[in-house]
């Protein structure tokens, strides 16, 4: 039995896997990341505990408080050179992000094909790897609803929108999400674009925005689920 847990900038997520499945997932606001143990299945045992934490040293703690009775077999996974099968391009290995890193991993184990993994949560990340398991290297910009943020909090006049998607919007507040799902939408297709000579070249979303805007994207794309805590439970297995 394998405990994982992706500690993201909004959200805590965690998932059992045992006997080659997903026993149970969930997912808790990070202010509520010191009540983890209440959300947890009562009486586990876990054989192995991997973290990906980038939510900073005081989140930290209050995970490894829950996580006590398991720190022997706690792992705090950090990004290196190579792993089950991704080799890391950035020029600083150790400056990429934890969980950007485990979810190129849990990509790996999903496609040997060329794709982009891209993140779609506060921050929006946008990778690429090749076929052959290189990490080429990624973009990081703010995600939708950091956008919508930025331009309520620095301009005099526009609202903290809650518009919807159009495509000729007539009103302030569906300019507003319009525009920021455009630019989200936009990097990610300007990037595929650069892996779509391979006709088997897909991309991967994942995160809370990631329903948002699969439904806007152009290229060929899959929705999924926790490719943090995937990653996570291959490098466990490995």
């Amino acid at each position: 039995m394998i405990l994982c847990i992706d500690s993201g900038n909004t959200r805590l997520k965690w998932g059992l896997h045992h006997e080659n499945h997903w026993v149970t997932h969930g997912a808790l606001p990070q202010a509520d990341a010191v009540r983890l143990e209440e959300f947890l299945p009562p009486g586990i045992q876990p054989a192995k505990v991997m973290i990906a934490n980038v939510a900073g040293p005081v989140i930290g703690a209050y995970i490894e408080t829950t996580l006590k009775p398991w720190l022997a077999v706690t792992r705090h996974v950090v990004p290196g050179l190579a792993a089950c099968g991704v080799t890391n391009g950035y020029a600083r290995p150790e400056q990429l992000g934890v969980d950007r890193w485990c979810a190129l991993i849990g990509a790996r184990a999903m496609t040997q094909k060329p794709c982009l993994v891209v993140g779609c949560g506060t921050a929006t990340t946008i990778d690429t790897l090749d076929e052959s398991g290189h990490f080429l290297g990624g973009m990081i910009l703010p995600g939708y609803g950091l956008m919508r943020w930025s331009l309520a909090r620095n301009t005099a006049q526009l609202p903290l929108a809650s518009g919807d998607w159009q495509r000729h919007p007539d009103n302030t507040d569906d300019a507003i999400a319009s525009g920021c799902l455009e630019a989200q939408v936009g990097a990610i297709e300007r990037a595929f674009s650069r892996i779509a000579d391979h006709p088997d070249a897909t991309c991967l979303l994942f995160g809370g925005n990631a329903p948002r805007l699969s439904g806007l994207l152009a290229c060929p794309h899959l929705n999924l689920d926790n490719l943090v805590l995937e990653g996570l439970r291959v490098l466990a297995d490995a």
